[in-house]
């Protein structure tokens, strides 16, 4: 069986280990390198501490022109493989029953790849519309490299006119997704002896009134929406997923952390949520001082990714269509960079090779033929932009 032309590509970017925790730079040089090779100079846009980049390149039209345009976007970072159960190594491309196992394979190592096998073509062709590379850092927590990346493009004045990006959906058109919210709040009590509870503040049963107040919240779209059909769950959703406080049974807690989520539909507005639950913390953090002065709460936004809600006749879908993406356009509840993309002006959907059930899991995979597709895609976009 023939192998995707674009294999060497994704494999050499499986071999790169850029877990979230890690630096990217590595591979962003391994991608730069690559592109000055064809006469592209790419923009790298460090994050603030230098330890990881996005980049950013402009394969121009045939008369120049390096504004509009279509983008190719997708991220350079993977989720860890710690405690997970491999058959093979994680960060070699391991190809076995029409399948090419790897950490990153399907998300999003493979599109990666594909784009740039095509580089050669794409600097050689004579396009009616510039192409523009757009590779993040730091996706998978809570698209903390994306925002730099769309200042990048404004610095430029780019301009694209539509965005594909690159996200595993098996080569299905998602024209919308829910937001993606991460809070992380601190509650500072004062120690006692658990004998002596009135002497203490204790941080853990503050700290579960926002518990209760998200899970009333949850409930509340559960049952009164607002609802959106469309999604496979059709209302926003909450949940408080880490909660660490407390030292010994007979220890009143002076120190509680908890992380939630939330994602929303686009009918509710992840600001008001936010200060919402602000409000809530306010009245907790007062209950609090009252006991002790020197008690209190924090709050910080750790992620914030708005939504996306593409309308049906956009003319990225409709490109899409034409390039034989043209299964009907879905929503769906993961979050990805593409809305932030949207905020800018940019016309996005989400498509690429691959699975979106196989991302993060042990044993990561994509189906030959879902490259294959993805190149196609890709080999059309460039017959496209040449007629």
């Amino acid at each position: 069986m023939e192998l995707p032309a674009s294999l060497p590509w994704i494999n050499r970017l499986i071999g790169l280990d850029t877990t979230s925790r890690d630096s990217n730079l590595e591979l962003i040089e391994v991608i730069a390198a690559d592109l000055r090779s064809h006469g592209i100079e790419p923009r790298i846009l460090p994050s603030e501490d230098g330890r990881k980049a996005n980049l950013l390149a402009t394969i121009p039209a045939a008369d120049g022109t390096r504004a509009g345009g279509v983008m190719l976007s997708g991220h350079t970072d993977v989720v860890p493989v710690d405690g997970q159960d491999w058959s093979s190594e994680p960060f070699t491309g391991d190809v076995r029953d029409g399948r090419l196992y790897g950490r990153g394979s399907a998300d999003m190592k493979a599109f990666c790849g594909i784009v740039m096998h095509y580089v050669p073509q794409l600097a050689a062709a004579r396009l009616s519309q510039p192409v523009h590379l757009a590779f993040s850092y730091d996706e998978e927590i809570g698209c903390v490299g994306a925002p730099g990346l769309v200042k990048g493009i404004a610095d430029q004045g780019l301009h694209p006119r539509v965005a594909f990006v690159g996200e595993p959906t098996s080569m299905r058109p998602i024209r919308a997704h829910k937001s993606m919210n991460i809070i992380e709040l601190e509650f500072r009590g004062v120690a006692a002896h658990s004998s002596l509870t009135t002497h203490g503040v204790n941080t853990i049963e503050h700290a579960a009134g926002i518990i209760t107040y998200m899970r009333g919240l949850a409930d509340h779209w559960r049952a009164n929406g607002p609802f959106d059909e469309g999604y496979p769950i059709p209302h926003s959703t909450a949940s408080v997923n880490v909660v660490s406080g407390g030292t010994a049974a007979n220890i009143v807690p002076a120190h509680t952390r908890i992380e939630l989520e939330f994602r929303t539909v686009a009918g509710d507005d992840p600001d008001q949520v936010i200060a919402g639950i602000a409000s809530e913390l306010a009245v907790i953090d007062a209950a609090m001082k009252t006991e002790n002065p020197a008690a209190g709460t924090s709050l910080r936004v750790i992620a914030k990714a708005p939504g996306l809600d593409t309308p049906e006749d956009a003319q990225v879908l409709q490109l899409a269509r034409r390039l034989g993406a043209d299964a009907p356009a879905q929503k769906v509840t993961f979050g990805t960079e593409a809305g932030l993309f949207a905020e800018a002006g940019i016309e996005t959907i989400v498509l690429g090779p691959g699975d979106i059930a196989q991302a993060h899991t042990p044993d990561e995979f994509i189906e030959l033929e879902q490259i294959r597709a993805g190149e196609e895609f890709i080999e059309r976009l460039i017959a496209h932009l040449s007629a």
